[in-house]
């Protein structure tokens, strides 16, 4: 029986020891500290945004043209950051502050062709370029249809 008990509790220490680098290496996370990253990087791209707004309303443009632009400009800069491998940088920093706006699905874009060049231009890049922003269009596309048919309907019925 002392061999049993002996075995016992080697095992609960070795439990113990476990439990313990399970704790070590197991990251902490700050949901304010979080929050605040991404407000201050979400914030810093707009203000980037709004920045090349009024430059370009400086220059003469109006609003849809200048719009374009800023959108234009927004994805260049993205998809620049993302071969040069800072994006990943930064949205590791500033989550959804930095995935959330344009620049984010551009990066999404960016990332796969980047990451799949080596496989060749058509079953690299071709096949993959929209493995992570493919379900995002897919499900806009969709669920824009089927709101539309609803409103659609609506209207025939006088609902809307």
């Amino acid at each position: 029986m002392s061999r049993e008990k002996e075995a016992q509790e080697r095992q609960k220490e070795q439990q113990k020891a476990y439990e313990q680098y399970v704790k070590a290496v197991t990251p902490t996370h700050s949901l304010w500290s979080q929050m605040l990253h991404a407000f201050i990087t979400g914030g810093i791209i707009c203000c980037i945004g709004q920045g090349i707004l009024n430059y370009a309303g400086s220059l003469g443009l109006d609003k849809q043209t200048a719009g374009s632009w800023c959108s234009l400009l927004l994805v260049l800069l993205s998809v620049i950051l993302t071969g040069f491998g800072v994006f990943s940088k930064i949205a590791k920093w500033g989550g959804a502050g930095a995935l959330v706006p344009i620049t984010g699905f551009a990066n999404s874009v960016a990332a796969p062709a980047i990451e799949y060049k080596a496989e060749g231009q058509v079953f690299g890049i071709g096949c993959k370029i929209f493995t992570i922003a493919g379900p995002v269009i897919l499900y806009g596309i969709f669920s824009s249809w089927v709101l539309g048919v609803v409103y659609w309907i609506g209207k025939m019925m006088g609902w809307c």
